[in-house]
């Protein structure tokens, strides 16, 4: 088996949630199922605003009695704070949690994972991830982003809150919308979205020569504006890109050519 690469990510935080009515509660809120959330099982998720743009982006673990919620640790009082806006009556506790986040890769790593690791549910190669894990860090948080992005994976820095529709973040195909759970705040434009067919853009990732493109750089098909780039590295980088005007190929930012390299887990039919 491969060793394993442990990295701490720092820029998550965990919140613990509790009470008799924690399932009841989050289900009418977040983008994913926690109905039949398992102890020892992770789904990703978002909190999207009334209008269905994604605000915050989050992995539930079940736990015995609860679960945790890993989320952007930049964000983590504002959600504690969202969340409790909605609790009214509903006899549920959330308290931030000191335990840290790991993540575990490569994929045949987290299938020898012990207990304590979750696998990641948006694809196996990613991994498994870890809440309060005592072993030493094998890698860094910026190793698990590159190991990420050559996926193809979007992650937080690539949207902007309040910006972004989580089927432009493609949370619709790395399993992170249950479209058959009942109403949660933002279904009602994500599920046309997604019934009609309205999605125009996507974020996908391309590659260049040298380092990458600033954050929102135009990404050009010929003379028409075709989208913009998001978080990258030397070679790589995010992208959200219009459906319609990337096929014809000849794209270019700053007036360096750019491909697109369509992930193996995006179906394009």
């Amino acid at each position: 088996m491969t060793t394993p690469a442990i990295a701490r990510l720092t820029s998550r935080a965990v919140i613990a949630v509790g009470g008799p009515d924690w399932r009841s509660f989050l289900q009418g809120l977040i983008t994913q199922d926690v109905e039949t959330l398992a102890a020892g099982e992770l789904r990703l998720g978002a909190i999207l605003t009334p209008q269905g743009r994604l605000l915050y982006d989050l992995f539930i673990a079940g736990t015995e009695g609860g679960a945790l919620l890993d989320v952007a640790a930049e964000h983590r009082q504002a959600i504690i704070l969202r969340l409790t806006m909605y609790r009214l009556r509903a006899k549920v506790d959330l308290a931030a949690s000191d335990l840290t986040v790991s993540a575990l890769w490569p994929a045949d790593a987290a299938i020898q994972a012990g207990e304590g690791f979750y696998r990641d549910p948006r694809l196996p190669a990613l991994g498994a991830r870890a809440y309060g894990l005592a072993d030493a860090p094998t890698a860094s948080e910026d190793d698990y982003d590159a190991h990420r992005l050559s996926l193809g994976v979007p992650g937080p820095a690539d949207w902007l809150s309040d910006k972004t529709y989580p089927i432009e973040a493609d949370f619709d195909l790395l399993n992170g919308i249950d479209f058959k759970k009942g109403c949660f705040v933002g279904q009602e434009t994500t599920s046309r979205m997604k019934r009609r067919g309205m999605i125009k853009t996507r974020m996908l990732p391309i590659t260049f020569d040298g380092p990458a493109p600033a954050f929102g750089s135009e990404v050009l098909a010929g003379t028409l504006r075709a989208g913009e780039v998001l978080s990258g590295r030397d070679g790589r980088a995010m992208a959200a890109l219009r459906l319609d005007r990337i096929e014809t190929g000849d794209l270019t930012v700053d007036d360096r050519p750019v491909a697109v390299d369509y992930p193996a887990w995006m179906d394009r039919s």
